[in-house]
């Protein structure tokens, strides 16, 4: 109650508060039903990136959330905000079809001095080859591999599966096993897709160079046949 002007008027009560506790005058206009729940959405996409080893897609973020995929991109683009670059020490990236939380490469000495885990081994001559490949002509034969590069790759094929870079990918119409690189190739080389490998052009050979290359190849084959099937 209040005396104005010599007379008595009644306040009107406080609008009730919601069950987040903050009064409905006071809470933001969301924008209707189609922006409703946009920054909890955006929470449990955070969460789900957050638990997952790989990167998840849209359709994987929707499905787990239990939301539509336009709201799944609407939440993405807020996390993409929260964690420009320079923001913070996490960054949202898209990799391999997907999105995953990463952190800031500024932070990779400071975690390698924390951790103190050796960086993993590299890859040699003939597995960068054998990865080239495949990631070039996938799917692609082990026979046809070993054309290319003159040599077996059994050995080099074989390390590129147990490390995960590599899988198989069904058979040929000769019965011969394909491979084609997986979701940790692209991970591990930075690749939102296969569209994002070089481009073969900038390493195109001259004629010579082919010639030459050629003459290595018949040459590597002849004497393969030469030495008659090799053991097991």
């Amino acid at each position: 109650m209040s005396d104005t002007g010599g007379q008595q008027t009644r306040e009107s009560p406080p609008p009730p508060p919601s069950a987040s506790g903050v009064p409905a005058h006071e809470r933001p206009d969301d924008g209707g039903a189609e922006g409703a729940g946009e920054p909890e959405l955006a929470r449990t996409v955070e969460a789900l990136l957050f638990l997952s080893s790989d990167p998840l897609s849209v359709e994987e973020l929707a499905d787990a959330a239990q939301a539509g995929p336009g709201a799944v991109r609407t939440a993405l683009a807020l996390l993409a905000e929260q964690y420009a670059p320079g923001r913070r020490g996490i960054a949202l990236r898209e990799l391999a079809g997907g999105y995953t939380l990463a952190s800031d490469p500024a932070s990779e000495e400071a975690a390698r001095r924390l951790f103190s885990r050796p960086r993993a081994a590299t890859l040699s001559p003939a597995q960068a080859e054998t990865l080239a490949i495949v990631a070039y002509l996938q799917p692609v034969s082990r026979p046809e591999i070993a054309r290319i590069r003159g040599v077996s790759a059994d050995s080099a094929t074989a390390t590129l599966l147990d490390r995960g870079l590599i899988e198989e990918a069904g058979h040929s119409q000769f019965g011969a096993l394909l491979y084609r690189t997986s979701t940790q190739f692209l991970k591990l080389f930075g690749l939102r897709n296969l569209d994002e490998l070089p481009e073969v052009a900038r390493w195109d050979p001259t004629p010579e160079e082919q010639a030459e290359l050629r003459e290595r190849l018949l040459r590597a084959g002849e004497a393969r046949g030469g030495d008659g099937p090799a053991a097991g």
